[in-house]
């Protein structure tokens, strides 16, 4: 048996528990892994309460990315093979929080040496996130990039791949974030009422790409402050982004091996600041839910 980490109930941490399962087999078109670490992201915790939907039979495995070690391969699989080291995102809804899993091997890449199984395991949900934002619509060296909730993992992410494109970049989040974002280099901006004024006294002549990872009303008041509304791109918002004139962030071919080597090469910095074993996942859960968590939050089976 394995163990793996479920919520049993839509809605609150309460329905979470580790429990077992047989270790799971790939299908055609999937790699077994050995998980070596899980990353943790806020759209867990929106899963469990039912952000998604509620029609998913319970219970319901967690985590939505991870590193491990190949154990098996299944059908039709050509670029893996048993002892791989390797990163990508689940498959059939198996959850990552788990001590063996299965991921699709079309969303999987080899792990580089340089790149550890810890850091490894946030670029598949953090890091291609941050690569599209920043990438979806082009933007030139010495135009301004606003990344809005900048203080969290991806946004950290995107203010560093600003840095190496040169893009003058401008991070909006809260003060206890402010190291976080100035020490990629990009400006801080605090978050809350009057955030676009603030921006303004910054950017009078608006931004030229503004990446959104708040959503809602927050992204309503810096929408004005984008030059041309097809500029607004958001991860967390489609709806209120695409109203706006926008857009929601689209998955670009090859997005997983293109942000891995930008890792590899040490241009960009996961920022892991904290693991936690499986046996402690739900308190690492409430460190992403809580919103304090100054980098990413990563479990390690």
């Amino acid at each position: 048996m394995s163990k793996v980490f479920v919520f049993t109930t839509y809605g609150g941490p309460e329905g979470q528990q580790l429990t077992d399962r047989e270790a799971p087999a790939p299908r055609a078109g999937e790699i077994a892994i050995e998980v070596r670490a899980a990353g943790v992201n806020p759209a867990d915790v929106k899963r469990r309460e039912g952000a998604f939907g509620t029609r998913g039979s319970l219970p319901v495995a967690m985590g939505l990315e991870a590193s491990g070690i190949v154990t098996a391969v299944g059908e039709g699989v050509e670029d893996f093979a048993i002892g791989d080291e390797v990163l990508g995102t689940p498959a059939r809804g198996l959850g990552t929080f788990a001590e063996h899993t299965v991921l699709d091997a079309s969303q999987s890449v080899i792990k580089p040496e340089e790149v550890s199984f810890t850091d490894a395991a946030t670029i598949p949900v953090a890091g291609t996130t941050a690569y599209d934002l920043t990438h979806q619509v082009e933007i030139e060296t010495g135009q301004t990039l606003l990344v809005l909730g900048a203080g969290g993992g991806v946004g950290r992410m995107a203010l560093q791949i600003a840095k190496v494109h040169e893009f003058r970049a401008i991070g909006v989040a809260s003060e206890s974030k402010r190291e976080l974002v100035e020490a990629t280099g990009a400006t801080f901006v605090l978050s809350g009422d009057g955030a676009a004024d603030r921006v303004r006294a910054i950017a009078p002549d608006g931004v030229d790409l503004l990446a959104d990872l708040v959503g809602g009303e927050a992204l309503r008041e810096l929408a004005p402050l984008a030059k041309d509304p097809s500029m607004i791109i958001s991860a967390a918002d489609d709806t209120t982004a695409v109203e706006l004139g926008g857009a929601g962030r689209e998955r670009s071919e090859g997005v997983l091996g293109k942000i891995t080597g930008v890792v590899q090469y040490g241009l960009v910095d996961p920022h892991v600041v904290e693991t936690f074993p499986l046996s402690q996942a739900a308190e690492a859960l409430a460190v992403v839910e809580s919103g304090h968590a100054h980098g990413k939050i990563v479990i390690t089976p």
